[in-house]
């Protein structure tokens, strides 16, 4: 008998970039005033128009601030934040010695709780800072301390360093920065109880895309592929179950699936569904969920098909294959079934979560080819394969 070991497979190197401290569970939100204490006794509140006054939990979280003798003032931005009503916010508020900025709320509160964190000192215009938008110049901080706690499952820009501002039918784009990255994540899975079922499909199909994109980008690493495999077993369990009916198990699987998003899109970037996602999200008044819900399984199988056309060693071919067999249960289901038990799978979901289609919001045959002159940002750049114009107005077609 030989002593021999096999061959072990190298690593390839990768980097990580900066994570907030996490706090995950239910009831989690109660620890946020002794959190904030820690950096200061006046604090910067960014949250939704009502879901946080009008809730029990919001209740509890003011009434726990007073205790704490923490002083807060507060921001309620309505829909995804303009870089016009960042600048306003920002010149309001900048004159008050906040110690730190804590945002409560759906990505666009995320995101504009970041951008605001990352100007109130420095007080200059996020125009300076925004990609593909006016002069691009480095942001150079400083930047006030930001607790992130996200009230939906969808985003995972508790996590992430990017705040993605818009400005209805020309461009929706991201400040962002390593300094823009929350100190703290506070994920209370209790939040997402009083989530309508449109909302935890759509915010759940965005985290569900997150991941899968994030499994099979161009940056994956095995470090983010574990957490990816991780994310996505848990949107599988939850998500259906979750949009019948509300239960706290199915609120923290989603609410960690979402987490592992923000986590793993950060490190890799994303594909194909959001590089269609920007200019959509920009020319039409189409939710940012909405989008990643009608398009993920269009766009798997639009990648699926151009990777086995045109790149059959390619490594994200049996990356959709496991994905398929562990949604089907089947360990030796072959890579093509896997891959086609994974799009069917995808598909189901369109219909048993409601999805609507893109011409709800007006979108035509004639709109596809400004969308896809649009699509070649960020997100496309780590998609697993270079799609043509014409792939990608297919992945369009469908779901029109």
């Amino acid at each position: 008998m030989s002593d021999a070991f096999p061959a072990l497979p190298a690593i390839p190197g990768f980097a990580i970039a900066r994570l907030p401290r996490i706090e995950f569970g239910s009831g989690a939100l109660a620890r946020l005033p002794d959190i904030a204490a820690g950096y200061g006794h006046n604090l910067l509140l960014v949250t939704g128009l009502r879901s946080l006054d009008e809730s029990g939990a919001g209740e509890r979280l003011f009434a726990q601030l007073a205790q704490r003798g923490l002083s807060c003032e507060q921001v309620r931005v309505s829909g995804e934040p303009s870089p016009e009503w960042i600048d306003a916010t920002v010149a309001a508020w900048r004159k008050r010695p906040f110690d730190c900025v804590v945002g409560i709320g759906g990505g666009s509160a995320l995101d504009a709780a970041k951008a605001i964190a990352g100007l109130l000192l420095p007080g200059n215009s996020v125009m300076e800072h925004l990609e593909g938008v006016g002069p691009e110049r480095p942001y150079q901080g400083p930047a006030i301390p930001l607790i992130a706690v996200p009230s939906t499952a969808g985003t995972g820009s508790e996590a992430t360093k990017n705040a993605v501002l818009s400005v209805p039918g020309r461009f929706k784009k991201s400040f962002r920065d390593d300094r823009l990255v929350a100190e703290w994540a506070i994920v209370d899975p209790d939040l997402l109880a009083t989530c309508p079922p449109e909302l935890i499909a759509a915010d759940g199909l965005d985290a569900f895309t997150q991941l899968l994109e994030s499994f099979v980008s161009t940056r994956a690493n095995p470090l983010t592929d574990a957490l990816a495999r991780s994310g996505i077993m848990a949107a599988r369990a939850a998500l259906p179950a979750l949009h019948r009916q509300q239960s706290a198990a199915a609120r923290a699987q989603m609410a960690y699936a979402s987490l592992l998003s923000g986590i793993c899109l950060a490190q890799t970037g994303l594909g194909s569904v959001h590089g269609l996602a920007s200019p959509l999200g920009a020319f039409f008044p189409i939710p940012h969920g909405v989008v990643c819900g009608t398009l993920v399984a269009s766009a798997t199988a639009g990648n699926i098909a151009a990777l086995e056309a045109r790149a059959p060693d390619h490594p994200a071919l049996p990356k959709y294959a496991e994905v398929g067999r562990r949604f089907a249960m089947q360990k030796g289901l072959n890579g093509p079934d896997a891959r086609c038990f994974l799009v069917d799978t995808l598909r189901r979901w369109e219909q048993e979560l409601a999805l609507p289609r893109l011409s709800a919001y007006g979108i035509g045959q004639a709109d596809l080819p400004r969308i896809v002159a649009a699509s070649r940002g960020s997100s496309m750049k780590t998609n697993p394969i270079e799609l043509s114009d014409a792939e990608l107005t297919g992945i369009l077609a469908t779901r029109l």
